[in-house]
């Protein structure tokens, strides 16, 4: 019992990031009709989501303290928005796969009180705490997860409007729109201080943590989430206004994304094969997986969303990479999970 509650006290922020991984994964393979693994996948997910919640709560109830100090960490703070993210991934993947309205509202409002919170409590805390790290030590790749937070708000609030009436459903859009530019205005402060980190400061095969990849996520989930105004255009009359601007910027969001994934994969390379860093679980994997999900998903609704249908061939093999991404990250999981069980069992036993 003192090992679970180890376990629960040192439970990272950012496992989330499983949930949000695996909802994306299961959303990109039911728009590419893989249905039978939608499905399945939407199961896990909800599995996860529950147990996840769960510990969660477990920990915040039995260790508040733990749980408010890493929420005003600058390396830990960012990972609560995985929460965020989670939910509203979740939420979308309930209505796309089983149309169901009622639950996906639950979880947008879990979602959006929840990024209230997050928002300015980790940043107020980020701001007034006495003692800061440097910015070579402070900032990385997961700051990027309150961009993701921010649209993944956008995305479920799209897809909410279009079964709810007027003047609810341009109210819900006027919201999406809202949260899409604050997105990326937030992506754009948050990239330069990560690139200027980057390229200034030593960097270390240790540095590169696997949420650098949001760097590229963060740019598909925008990517989404403007694609999906552009399909709402008849019912929100002020996207009609805007839509040369919100075509521009989704594309221009697409191709930033694009130019990551190289980028990241040669870093990726020179940590693991040229500097020989170890390459074994860590939760923070699976803010890696998302990425890849995400941008095959992004690429399907840009495609249909701007008639630029010779890209629809991407997300048919990129969610062969996503997938195979998944699959490591679960099997590492499991055997993570195993590893501790086998462990506490023996401890009983002995």
């Amino acid at each position: 019992m003192s090992k679970l509650k180890e376990h629960i006290k040192d439970l990272p922020p950012a496992y989330f990031a499983m949930v949000m991984s695996t909802g994306i994964i299961s959303i990109s393979s039911y728009l590419l009709q893989i249905v039978w693994l939608a499905h399945l996948l939407f199961w896990l997910n909800v599995w996860f989501y529950i147990s996840l919640l769960i510990l969660t709560s477990l920990r915040l109830i039995l260790f508040h303290k733990d749980f408010l100090t890493d929420m005003i960490d600058h390396q830990k703070g960012p990972g609560f928005f995985t929460f965020v993210a989670g939910s509203c991934i979740l939420g979308s993947q309930v209505i796309i796969i089983y149309d169901n309205y009622f639950i996906s509202f639950i979880l947008w409002i879990i979602g959006l009180v929840t990024w209230i919170i997050f928002n300015y409590t980790i940043f107020t805390g980020f701001t007034v705490k006495e003692n800061k790290p440097s910015l070579d030590e402070g900032i990385t790749g997961a700051w990027l997860l309150a961009v993701v937070a921010t649209q993944s708000i956008a995305v479920l609030s799209i897809l909410l409007a279009s079964h709810l009436e007027q003047p609810f459903k341009l109210q819900m859009n006027f919201l999406a729109l809202c949260m899409w530019l604050w997105g990326g205005m937030l992506y754009i402060w948050m990239i330069s201080l990560i690139f200027y980190r980057y390229t200034f400061f030593r960097f270390v095969p240790g540095d590169l943590s696997p949420p650098y990849w949001i760097n590229m996520g963060a740019m598909a989930i925008s990517t989404l989430a403007g694609s999906l105004l552009i399909m709402e255009t008849d019912n929100a009359p002020f996207v009609q206004s805007l839509l040369p601007f919100i075509k521009g910027f989704t594309i221009f969001y697409w191709v930033t994304g694009t130019w990551w994934i190289p980028m990241l994969i040669i870093l990726a390379i020179w940590r693991h094969v040229y500097k020989r860093f170890p390459l074994k679980y860590d939760p923070l994997y699976w803010g890696a997986v998302f990425p890849l999900g995400m941008y095959t998903a992004c690429t399907f609704r840009m495609a249909h969303a701007m008639d630029i249908y010779f890209l629809v061939k991407i997300p048919e093999y990129f969610i062969y990479f996503a997938l195979t991404a998944w699959l490591a990250a679960f099997i590492g999981f499991i055997r993570s999970f195993l590893n501790r069980f086998n462990w506490m069992t023996n401890k009983n036993t002995a």
